[in-house]
């Protein structure tokens, strides 16, 4: 395909419906950053939380293929990464109208279908008893899996991520978007952690007919069948019924992910690469190489900062999340007194929609928060909380009432990181333009991206490696070693990483800057700005020393 024929394509892409030069609350922020992201991410959330269980517990892979279950997310994060490295290139080269992030997320669209189709639908049902047809099902999931993880998703979260820092250089503005885009996360992960856990059983379906002589009748509290188990005490799922109905539940997971991303494309505008729009032609300027990018990056101490901070945010997110399931399974029983996975689901979606009371509370005094003492004291604020919250729950992980405390508390703390992270991030890629003259939202976006995407295969892979160490499966899901090892990782590991945090944020000052930098940014760009000076003179001048040093003219 020619260059000029990959123009016109793009340049036929459909207009924004957002016109307005200023960020506004409705439509732009609910439709481009809370509605339309919320249905795109609903997929990547059941595969974060869901596609392990689907794994060991429809197809029993971990039972006669564990080093599959146990390596694949582990060595697909080479993909992923690679993916990612590929995906923030593509958006660097993109020339048009539309933008060089809206375009991507369209693209993302037929790749994430495809890979669930893939996984779901064209990957047979199988199990120990079949096989002939393991070697298929095994090559099938892996093709799925890393074409979701490692094109299809990052072509949608990298610009989607990036749509913070190109949509206003307003940083009160950023606040906002930035919230609502995070709230994104946390509305599809609330589905599928607060909701869905209730449905469990129409997508693990217990086994009623043809059952083994040995089957052992579970009772439930009020004395009728709740469901069966062999002779280990494991518990007899009908595999079969389980993949049908998962079938059915993607199909609709794939039409919420198509539904969103074309609803986030025509609601969201990118006003900081229209200023890059060089003349008549409609072009976008060309971004810096990416070696320039990473030179400028891997020397910025507030980028390096800023990005860690991230890394262990997105680490202890997804360590408890993956392990939540698991971590109910094998600390709370039921009624009866018998710990199973349904109300290990039923606990999990509790905790849950208790947490999400603090979680939405911190959204709503995010931004005033931030607007008074700056995004990065609210961060390294929450972050203490974090760690006090997580202590607690350290003291008696297997009294529910404590866990609870200890969620509220590690929820409401992490609320300011949740929500301002890319808000903090755009004022680092704002102050790395002010002072070289170029952006790095590729490179940074690359990286996020892989962060992101990568994250999810580490920790699952982590969460997986100790499962098989410690012979994990339906008939031992609370043993003492599942036991004394859930606490640590479903409350440890995020309690660890916010202490992490409070240390990488504790001196960060990139906001103190903000004001400068766009003041630079308009005047490098030929638009300098008429308002009078507001900086204190000690400020202006460390800033103006910063612009020297770089070869660029000091702030007037």
């Amino acid at each position: 395909m020619t260059k000029e024929k990959s123009k016109s394509i793009l340049d036929r892409l459909p207009a924004s419906l957002i016109r307005n030069d200023n960020v506004t609350f409705f439509p732009e922020g609910i439709m481009g950053y809370l509605a339309g992201p919320t249905l795109a991410m609903l997929a990547n959330s059941v595969l974060a939380n869901y596609f392990n269980a689907y794994m060991s517990n429809v197809l029993n892979i971990n039972k006669w293929a564990s080093w599959f279950f146990t390596s694949l997310p582990v060595f697909s994060v080479i993909f992923v990464v690679l993916g990612n490295i590929m995906v923030g290139k593509l958006m660097d080269s993109m020339r048009s109208k539309s933008g060089k992030a809206r375009p991507l997320i369209l693209m993302s669209i037929p790749i994430c279908i495809l890979a669930l189709l893939v996984l779901f639908v064209v990957s047979p049902f199988v199990n120990e008893t079949i096989p002939e047809k393991q070697m298929a099902a095994l090559i099938l999931l892996a093709v799925g899996y890393n074409l979701w993880f490692a094109v299809g998703y990052p072509l949608y979260t990298t610009p989607h991520a990036a749509l913070v820092n190109l949509s206003t250089r307003n940083s009160k503005d950023r606040s906002l978007l930035a919230t609502l885009s995070n709230a994104t996360a946390l509305a599809a992960m609330g589905v599928t952690s607060m909701v869905l856990p209730f449905f469990l059983r129409l997508l693990f379906v217990y086994q009623t007919d043809n059952l083994p002589a040995d089957a052992v009748a579970v009772y439930n509290a009020s004395g009728a069948i709740d469901y069966y188990t062999d002779a280990s005490g494991a518990a007899l799922y009908d595999g079969l019924a389980s993949y049908n109905h998962w079938k059915i539940f993607v199909i609709a997971l794939m039409i919420a992910t198509a539904l969103g991303a074309i609803i986030e494309f025509f609601f969201t505008r990118e006003r900081v690469t229209e200023e890059s729009i060089s003349g008549d032609s409609g072009e976008i300027k060309a971004a810096p190489p990416l070696k320039e990018q990473v030179r400028i990056c891997f020397g910025d101490r507030f980028w390096i900062c800023v990005v860690a901070f991230i890394f262990f945010y997105q680490m202890g997110g997804m360590i408890k999340n993956v392990s939540q399931l698991y971590f109910c399974q094998a600390m709370f029983p039921d009624a009866a007194g018998n710990y199973t996975v349904a109300n290990g689901g039923a606990m999990q979606g509790t905790l849950a929609i208790i947490g999400a009371i603090p979680t939405a509370v911190g959204m709503l005094i995010a931004v005033p928060l931030a607007n008074k003492i700056g995004k990065g004291r609210a961060i390294v604020l929450g972050a203490i909380l974090a760690v006090v919250g997580g202590s607690i729950g350290m003291f008696a992980p297997d009294k529910f009432p404590v866990v609870v405390v200890s969620f509220v508390l590690k929820a409401l703390g992490s609320t300011p990181a949740m929500y301002l992270f890319m808000a903090l991030l755009a004022d680092t890629l704002d102050h790395q333009e002010a002072l070289n003259g170029v952006r790095t939202d590729g490179f940074t976006m690359m990286f996020y991206g892989a962060i992101m995407a990568g994250m999810t295969g580490i920790c699952t892979g982590i969460m997986n490696a100790l499962l098989s160490a410690l012979n994990y499966s339906t008939s031992n899901i609370s043993s003492p070693a599942l036991r004394a090892a859930m606490p640590w990782l479903f409350i440890g590991g995020e309690t660890i990483c916010y202490a992490v945090i409070f240390l990488l944020l504790i001196t960060v000052s990139v906001e103190k800057y903000s004001d400068l930098d766009h003041r630079a940014i308009r005047q490098d760009q030929g638009n300098p700005e008429t308002t009078p000076m507001k900086a204190d003179a000690k400020l202006l001048e460390e800033y103006n020393r910063l612009r020297r040093e770089k070869g660029k003219e000091p702030v007037r």
